[in-house]
């Protein structure tokens, strides 16, 4: 067990019966919390060859722009359709119970560049499958998918079968 895990709130039956919310609330709103969570998500990727760390909405944001910060380099927003201001590409992917899309910036990836994907969590991997066409269309290599917590009887990780995936906490249910 990493040390994070003890500053995650699971609570049962939320949103629905059956399911256990893992939530990261309780860990960035503490210092001590905050501070394993990034330092041990900058330790997964630390040692990589990349350029750019792109987060996606919303919490990816939270976790993705101080790993930026800290290794020196870029930040880069993947946001839901219509919230970035310039030329956009778009990817759909389905939810639960419908569909999603994602936008980013055209001019936010540069060809041959290296990206590390960052959110909060994996689940079924339809949200950051969706951020790896869009960087690929630009011409980016995603080199490595970072979360803070995986929820691994969802098989994200077995959707990005192709792709470098990297948790701090798993869980084995969903």
């Amino acid at each position: 067990m990493h040390e994070v895990e003890k500053y995650i709130r699971s609570i049962k039956d939320f949103p629905e019966e059956g399911i256990i919310f893992r939530d990261i609330t309780t860990v960035i709103q503490d210092p001590k919390g905050l501070k394993l969570a990034v330092d041990a998500m900058v330790d997964k990727v630390k040692n990589l060859d990349f350029d750019v760390v792109v987060g996606l909405e919303a919490r990816g944001f939270i976790f993705g722009m101080p790993i930026a910060y800290l290794l020196g380099k870029s930040f880069v927003l993947v946001r839901k359709k219509g919230k970035l201001p310039c030329e956009t590409i778009s990817e759909s992917y389905d939810l639960e119970y419908g569909k999603a899309e994602i936008e980013i910036h055209t001019d936010s990836i540069k060809p041959g560049q290296k990206v590390v994907l960052v959110d909060d969590l994996i689940a079924t991997g339809g949200t950051i499958e969706a951020a790896i066409k869009l960087i690929e269309r630009l011409g980016g290599k995603v080199v490595d998918c970072l979360f803070l917590v995986e929820l691994a009887g969802l098989k994200g990780r077995e959707r990005l079968s192709n792709y470098n995936v990297d948790s701090v906490v798993a869980y084995e249910g969903k």
